[in-house]
């Protein structure tokens, strides 16, 4: 009997990509982050922290243009 030849496609180790982005972190002091989860809570759809982060960054670049 002939072996068959078929493409193997291996899995490359570690965890799967979940995201395009790169991954960025960032320390932010205790009233830091109770200032962006407060913040946060009082949105309509209630974004995690790491989505608050982002809108507010994304505002504070808005807002320096002005």
């Amino acid at each position: 009997m002939v072996a068959s030849k078929k493409n193997v496609v291996r899995k490359r180790p570690g965890r799967p990509a979940t995201g395009q982005d790169p991954v960025t972190a960032i320390r932010l002091s205790a009233e830091m982050r109770k200032a962006v989860d407060d913040w946060a809570a009082k949105q309509e759809d209630a974004p995690g922290r790491s989505e608050a982060i982002r809108r507010l960054v994304e505002l504070g670049l808005k807002a320096r243009g002005k």
